[in-house]
């Protein structure tokens, strides 16, 4: 595996969740692997659980890691070819990621959706250019459309709270929120548990339709009672709409996820990927009770992003 951007570029996606499990359990046992190797870590875009989890990844894998975040720490980046940079932008994408790819052996990059050209989102415009010039592994910290170690995390964290033979009910639920997300996590978290040994449902509300692309296959409500009866695993994610792309249409209803409205879950556990707006999207009684996967969710991000690494690492280094 060269690229991590989705759960298509993983062989084997039940060969690399066994690894991460036992990773868990050794987090140390592979330092050999990342020494002599450098770890760049590029955000175009806030992060906390991403680079806290990635960085401390490359450590236990023995690699020295870099992080830059653009625009702050670096020039700004033109993505355009062919423009004359007589404005704000100061360094094209072509030697930005050229250079960091004499630098780094693997780099990971965080660069979100521009909300306003579905055409350049969902191409994928930022990170493949930059796959194009660097020219070393790179692996994807959130991309316009997909956000491939949280949700690989996500399936870490439902494997270790499902011991039954039977398959659980995921529900993805869409959430209030004060402005327009990306549909990244949304996408994401569909495309894997398509990939998983679940029974997966996806609900929200009218105008809220995610792209064909991830949800063909999977039955989706509008009805969040529908959606919840006899849930197992509840994973509450806002994102705006994919139709009228990145607007956020009129709601009627309240989607806030209560204690009251998981009565008829099957006791569910409670999932998000964080940040959370408390009360909003999930109830404070939720997101800290007993069956709240919160922080469970966050301390996986940091095997998901080790297994992968180390895949990266024996597949192109040895």
């Amino acid at each position: 595996m060269k690229y991590f951007t989705s759960v298509h570029d993983v062989k084997s996606v039940e060969q690399m969740l066994q690894d991460a499990l036992a990773l868990k359990k050794n987090p140390l046992g592979f330092q050999h692997l990342g020494k002599g190797k450098t770890l760049g870590l590029v955000f175009l875009n806030q992060s906390l659980r991403t680079r806290l989890s990635t960085q401390k990844a490359g450590n236990n894998l023995g690699m020295n890691v870099i992080a830059l975040n653009v625009g702050q720490e670096s020039w700004t980046w033109e993505f355009d070819d062919n423009v004359v940079m007589n404005g704000a932008k100061v360094e094209h994408i072509k030697d930005a990621a050229a250079v960091m790819g004499q630098y780094c052996d693997v780099i990971g990059i965080r660069c979100f959706p521009s909300l306003t050209s579905r055409e350049d989102d969902y191409n994928e415009k930022v990170i493949n250019q930059f796959i194009k010039y660097c020219r070393v592994p790179v692996v994807s910290l959130e991309s316009a459309t997909r956000h491939p170690l949280q949700s690989f995390a996500d399936l870490i964290t439902i494997t270790e709270n499902w011991n039954k033979p039977s398959k659980p009910k995921v529900v993805l639920s869409w959430g209030h929120h004060i402005k327009p997300l990306p549909q990244s996590v949304a996408n994401s978290f569909t495309e894997w548990m398509r990939n998983a040994d679940v029974d997966f449902v996806v609900t929200h509300p009218e105008g809220y339709e995610l792209s064909t692309e991830f949800t063909q296959g999977v039955k989706v409500t509008h009805n969040q009672d529908e959606a919840l009866r006899g849930a197992d695993f509840v994973y509450v994610k806002n994102w705006s709409s994919f139709e009228d792309y990145g607007q956020t249409p009129a709601v009627s209803g309240d989607w806030l996820l209560t204690p009251e409205r998981m009565q008829i879950t099957n006791n569910a556990k409670v999932m998000h990927c964080l940040p959370v707006r408390r009360n909003l999207e999930v109830s404070d009684s939720l997101l800290d009770g007993e069956n709240s996967l919160i922080l469970q969710q966050a301390d996986n991000r940091l095997y998901a992003a080790q297994a992968v690494l180390k895949e990266i690492l024996e597949t192109n280094f040895f």
